[in-house]
């Protein structure tokens, strides 16, 4: 008796990503198969049982496909915009200056604590909307807009809704430790006491987050009290991630290794010694070109030492409303080939298998092979290096979400 699936994409070109094939694990005359929301089948054609038989059978007509795109740093859910500091930046103002003059993350807190959860999810789906347009199917969304328990909740919440109203998976990380509100007056170890004793127990006891990260930085946190975070998070079961090494070398990739971090995120000014711990402990380096683009960064993260000691390299927006006000996974790929000269390759992989590892769901998602939920961006286009190569232009046919 033939065997029968949900689903069937045939006479397809498949761009696998998976890490046992060489480059993109491309196949040319392929097939994918679903049952249940996860893939049964995804090789050649000539590898598939020719009498299987489907509910619908979709003729991709040669389109490519990939793994769903997965968004593995964004800041999406918040309130207001900051348009009136990228004007000061161009006239000259610093990110660190506007940060220290009371704008940057502090003013968009003000905004978001007046925002409640429904203004905060209608606010953030316009974005959402706009990644999911471009084939992401997993997007990572982050806290840090509250700097209090009730406002950190409440983005938190949002971004579980999201999730709920659209078809894509939502990743929520607590980012709690990402500023200090003015109510703290300048303490720093006080407001880590109420991150660590009050909000992030919280956090975890609503199930609101699926891992924990923070700022490391000189306007932020320093490596004493973000450990303090991490040792918090490790007592809840919570995995960590890391804004490490941005506008200085302050020790955080190694840092974030020594917590087995799922990834360490900017990592322009990241020593050797950082990248080889990293690269021990298996952390993924997530690379977010928008951020160093629109800040005007010169520093340019160590890319040929991650090569160099295998530390797998994400892309990411970090949509944010102050450093990177990008809604394009596409463009980020041309950003990381340009700016930093990765490869066709890498760019693919760091928007589909390393974005889902820096999420800790590789088992789930970013690669096409059987088992894993069926998550695919099809694709007009006549090889792979089109979707870095354009600027401004979207080639996706069709995007399926869970085999849907």
């Amino acid at each position: 008796m033939a065997e029968r699936f949900d689903r069937i994409w045939h006479n397809a070109r498949l761009a696998t990503m998976r890490a046992d094939r060489p480059d993109l694990g491309e196949i040319e005359r392929g097939v994918i198969a679903t049952r249940g929301g996860h893939i049964v089948h995804a090789g050649a054609k000539a590898d598939f049982p020719a009498d299987a038989d489907a509910i619908e059978r979709i003729d991709c007509e040669g389109r490519w496909i990939t793994p769903g795109l997965v968004d593995c740093h964004t800041h999406l859910v918040y309130g207001g915009n900051r348009a009136h500091e990228f004007e000061l930046r161009l006239k000259g103002a610093s990110y660190e200056e506007i940060a220290r003059a009371g704008g940057g993350i502090v003013s968009t807190v003000a905004a978001t604590r007046k925002a409640s959860e429904a203004e905060l999810v209608a606010g953030a789906l316009p974005r959402l909307d706009a990644l999911i347009g471009e084939g992401a199917t997993t997007v990572e969304v982050k806290s840090g807009y509250g700097l209090d328990a009730g406002t950190e909740m409440r983005q938190l919440a949002a971004a579980r809704s999201l999730g709920r109203q659209r078809p894509v998976a939502i990743r929520t990380s607590f980012l709690g430790a990402h500023a200090l509100p003015v109510e703290a007056e300048g303490d720093k170890d006080r407001y880590i006491d109420l991150v660590c004793n009050e909000m992030l127990p919280a956090v975890a006891k609503a199930g609101l987050a699926d891992a924990v990260d923070a700022f490391m930085e000189g306007i932020a946190f320093s490596g004493e009290q973000t450990a303090r975070v991490f040792e918090t998070a490790r007592g809840l079961g919570l995995p960590v991630k890391l804004h490490a090494d941005q506008l200085s070398n302050l020790g955080g990739a190694a840092l974030a290794a020594k917590f087995s971090a799922l990834s360490a995120d900017h990592l322009e000014h990241t020593d050797e010694a950082g990248v080889a711990a990293m690269a021990k402990a298996g952390t993924v380096a997530v690379l977010l070109p928008g951020a160093f683009y629109f800040i005007r960064e010169t520093q340019k993260p160590p890319i040929e030492a991650f090569r160099k000691h295998g530390v797998p390299m994400a892309l990411a927006t970090d949509c944010n409303p102050g450093s990177s006000p990008m809604t394009s996974l596409l463009l980020g790929m041309n950003m990381g080939a340009t700016l930093f000269r990765m490869t066709v390759a890498e760019c693919l992989a760091g928007v589909t298998r390393e974005g889902a590892r820096a999420l800790g769901v590789l088992q789930e998602t970013g690669t096409l092979e059987a088992s894993k939920w069926c998550d695919l961006a099809i694709w007009d286009i006549e090889r792979p290096a089109e979707l870095v190569y354009r600027i401004g232009f979207n080639p996706l046919h069709r995007r399926v979400w869970r085999g849907q």
